[in-house]
């Protein structure tokens, strides 16, 4: 699937024309750098390795400085692989937002926000005990977690309280609403995972 690396600007909702409010996310997407051009003859398959968003030059190792200088440009931040790309490109071409056009469906994947230690009733959705019939102390404690004497061990996968977020999301088929050409925008229907300012892979 070809696609950009962008960053995440944040929500706001546009009206239609039937007058109805529909939340969505602003994206810049783009524009990207080919980095690398990956080969059948030299690598075994087709892609592009695509750059995004520019550093300080003493932020990077040398190694990768010189990877960047070979397609002559600056140091990234974001470096990722597409393939699916219907155009040839070359090394040190840019790819910009007009990659997609309005209408469309895209997928975003980005990493979730991080929610810290959580128990089990907000990470794993349940419903708690009572809080009458003479209970003190289990309201949203977890429970049983096995049983004592066979199996004696606790199976794995069980549901129990811990980290929460920060996990790697993907998000199918969200309409494209608008494409903001020379502002690099790209505003899609709904939510995306992810911080305000955070990266995230668009594809289609």
């Amino acid at each position: 699937m070809s696609g950009l690396i962008g960053k995440k600007i944040g929500m706001t909702s546009i009206y239609d024309e039937n007058g109805k409010n529909i939340p969505c996310t602003v994206i810049q997407a783009g524009p990207c750098v080919v980095t690398q051009v990956r080969t059948k003859e030299v690598d075994g398959y087709e892609a592009l390795q695509l750059g995004f968003d520019d550093k300080a030059e003493k932020q990077s190792n040398k190694a990768l400085n010189g990877h960047f200088k070979k397609a002559g440009t600056t140091a990234k931040r974001r470096v990722v692989e597409f393939q699916g790309f219907e155009q040839d490109f070359k090394l040190g071409d840019e790819i910009s937002v007009d990659h997609f056009e309005e209408g469309e469906f895209v997928d975003v994947s980005g990493t979730s926000k991080g929610k810290g230690f959580q128990g089990v009733v907000k990470r794993h959705g349940f419903a708690g005990s009572e809080r009458t019939h003479g209970q003190q102390s289990m309201n949203r404690a977890p429970g049983s977690v096995g049983a004592a004497s066979y199996p004696a061990r606790i199976f794995k996968g069980m549901k129990m309280a811990g980290r929460m977020g920060g996990d790697k999301v993907k998000i199918q088929n969200l309409r494209v609403l608008k494409v903001v050409k020379d502002k690099n925008l790209l505003v899609v229907k709904g939510a995306v995972p992810g911080h305000k300012n955070s990266y995230v892979i668009i594809q289609k």
